[in-house]
């Protein structure tokens, strides 16, 4: 059996290199690489930058799943307010399973983290290479979760008609999330990833899941040819009117709030259970771990707009949002 060095053993389950399929590994020596952020490479895969066990979850997603129409697919590029999604759409299509929200103190949001209600594809479900999902046995509508881009998405989603919710964010935001995320994943004898190193690779999308434009210019464009389909946010927009949007979402994926629902602040409920404040401060955040072994309370930094402005210099704003102009303005999207 492979020795595993001290740093695999504290390295998240998803992010370690040991433990990869031969069919990775025989794919990854075919394959573009550069220096990853936390794993020693990240590998181009599909137009898109994978860590290894990231890209042998993509490879089994493929492979095995199989959509079914009922299917709900939450989808991001990383530290787009992922969290957030799952915790709001979780609540909302269980809305019914779990009534009175105010006062429910049985609600699995309480107990349990966000990411684990709803599991990720390539770094949950799909990451072990000696193991496939029996996804079959779970009640309809499944949600999912993944950060892979739309050209790496499975055929049998593509081919039905599940609906997928994407969520992005503004790239300045993004990055300063990742920048901290990455750093607090990093092991002690690990060196700090320098948040100029960190800007230099995102701006060449060379990150994980990577490039950041493309990935969201992917589903901009399905969400326009398809939008009974595909549903594009914006999280500052989210933010910013939370209960409208929580009503778009649930008019898309077809179980909207009744007049009697909002009335009696089922809306309102789901909005203040699903909050950071109240995510954030819940014991089960505060002290355990995910699926994929990273601390729950990783997942919980500011949940703010603008905080680029602590961290960016005057240079790396206008860098960064030339690279946007130039990649998104000519498709219609802006932050």
């Amino acid at each position: 059996m492979e020795k595993l060095s001290d740093e695999n053993t504290l390295v998240p389950k998803y992010l370690q290199e040991y433990d990869i399929s031969e069919e990775c590994k025989e794919l990854l020596t075919t394959l573009p690489s550069e220096k990853g952020w936390i794993t020693k490479h990240l590998y181009q895969y599909q137009g898109f930058w994978f860590a290894p066990k990231g890209l042998q979850g993509a490879l089994s997603c493929q492979k095995h799943f199989q959509a079914l129409d009922t299917d709900i697919l939450l989808v991001t590029s990383p530290k787009s307010g992922t969290t957030w999604l799952k915790a709001l759409s979780f609540a909302l299509i269980n809305r019914n399973k779990y009534p009175n929200i105010h006062s429910n103190s049985n609600h699995p949001l309480l107990t349990t983290n966000p990411h684990n209600l709803v599991p990720f594809w390539e770094t949950g479900l799909y990451y072990n290479k000696d193991f496939v999902p029996d996804l079959k046995t779970i009640s309809p509508p499944r949600i999912f979760s993944t950060h892979l881009s739309y050209e790496s998405l499975p055929k049998s989603v593509k081919d039905s008609t599940c609906k997928v919710v994407y969520l992005c964010r503004d790239p300045k935001d993004v990055f300063v999330s990742f920048w901290h995320f990455i750093n607090k994943l990093k092991t002690k004898s690990s060196e700090t990833l320098s948040l100029e190193e960190a800007f230099e690779s995102f701006c060449r999308g060379v990150c994980p899941f990577g490039p950041f434009w493309e990935h969201v210019l992917g589903y901009w464009k399905k969400s326009l040819e398809s939008s009974k389909k595909v549903m594009f946010l914006k999280y500052e927009e989210m933010k910013m009117k939370p209960y409208f949007y929580l009503k778009e979402i649930a008019k898309f994926l077809e179980c909207p709030f009744s007049q009697e629902e909002e009335s009696k602040g089922v809306v309102d409920g789901i909005l203040n259970l699903c909050s950071f404040d109240k995510l954030s401060n819940l014991e089960v955040n505060k002290t355990e771990k995910v699926s994929f072994n990273v601390e729950n309370k990783y997942f919980f930094r500011l949940g703010q707009i603008g905080d680029w402005k602590n961290h960016l210099t005057t240079e790396m704003i206008e860098h960064i949002n030339s690279i946007t102009k130039q990649k998104l303005a000519n498709h219609g999207l802006s932050f």
